[in-house]
């Protein structure tokens, strides 16, 4: 039975019968003591890396401790530790697996997500004026036949950082309703601005530019509320009554331009539009005038979203002359009527609305 016993896992091995010299206790000694050393140096980096991952994981989205496990486990000290740092952060470590089985696909989907932004940057800076999801979608259908949603292409806008030019709301322009009308003129218009007609419904407004730090513009304009066009267009350094004027006679000299019979000019109450010169004019052209209510923004609204979408989209801060405000302004004219697809003409152009409805 003795002979017949296993004594492998008993067994320590040949037996040492000789005295370990001064030399070899040294030796075994420093040897012990490096081992020791070194579980002391692990250990220590343990206790830095979970505190990292620990402060890393607070403010996580829940894909983000996968990718943060992968990089603490490069580093060569932490092999065999997948388990323990997937507890630690409150993870699976099937779903790390997992996560590391699937780099393939987020690659090739990283790579068309690539591709998609740099087609949706090309339409975002198209023609040189920042847009919208929108407007993006818009150009993109147009202009290069590509079909994104809105959806996806707010996605990858805020993936990437894209930002579109936003206005900032004026807290001074919250104004009430006004309960009673301007005796001048009344409002005839009463905000029916899209009556389907060409040449019908005209707004007209006046804004501030300033540019060069220190001097000021003023822009009036002759919109058609139909087909959102800018029909006309004055640039002027001073704010007199002939701004508004010059705006109407270009109105009338404008050879593209084809007014309804029932034509009539929407305005604010401002004195411009107020004065007697201005009114006489309206009359001798054979046009008739609308005005908001006092103090109520909205009933010329259209207009003033043009004002607010030209601000936002158009460099006019950075020219140095009026001249150059002027070319900047011609600029954006052209590319306002001709090339911004707008979502509530169908996503056309004005123009190509105008022509349209002429076609209907």
């Amino acid at each position: 039975m003795i002979g017949l016993t296993d004594s492998r896992k008993t067994s320590s091995g040949r037996p040492l019968n000789r005295t370990l010299t001064p030399s070899e206790i040294i030796a075994r000694q420093k040897a012990r003591i490096e081992l020791l050393e070194g579980q002391v140096e692990l250990l220590k980096k343990l206790e830095t890396t979970e505190r990292r991952l620990q402060n890393a994981s607070e403010n996580l989205t829940p894909d983000r401790p996968y990718p943060l496990i992968k990089e603490t486990l490069a580093q060569n000290v932490f092999k065999g530790m997948t388990r323990y740092f997937c507890e630690l952060l409150g993870v699976s470590w099937s779903g790390y697996y997992s996560y590391l089985n699937a780099a393939p696909l987020r690659e090739a989907r990283e790579k068309l997500d690539s591709e998609a932004k740099d087609l949706i940057l090309k339409a975002f800076d198209r023609r040189g004026y920042k847009k919208g999801s929108r407007s993006i979608k818009m150009i993109l259908e147009k202009e290069f036949a590509i079909h994104f949603s809105r959806k996806k292409i707010r996605g990858i806008m805020r993936k990437y950082g894209i930002v579109c030019p936003h206005r900032k709301p004026n807290p001074y322009k919250r104004i009430a309703k006004a309960t009673k009308e301007h005796q001048v003129v009344a409002n005839k218009l009463n905000r029916e601005f899209k009556q389907g007609i060409p040449g019908k419904v005209l707004l007209t407004d006046i804004t501030y530019l300033p540019y060069n730090e220190t001097n000021m513009a003023y822009l009036s304009t002759v919109k058609d509320a139909c087909t959102n066009e800018i029909l006309a267009y004055h640039v002027a350094n001073r704010l007199t009554l002939d701004i508004a004027t010059r705006t109407i006679h270009k109105l009338k000299n404008n050879k593209k331009v084809t007014l309804h019979k029932d034509a009539f000019i929407h305005s604010d109450q401002g004195s411009h539009y107020t004065s007697p010169q201005f009114q006489k004019l309206l009359k001798k052209y054979n046009l008739g005038q609308s005005m908001s209510r006092r103090g109520n923004c909205w009933d010329n609204a259209p207009q003033k979203s043009f004002f607010g979408h030209l601000k936002d989209e158009m460099d006019y801060k950075s020219a140095r002359t009026l001249e150059e405000l002027k070319a900047k302004i011609n600029h954006y004219m052209v590319y306002y009527n001709n090339y911004r697809y707008q979502w509530n003409l169908k996503k056309m152009t004005p123009i190509q609305y105008r022509n349209h409805l002429q076609v209907a």
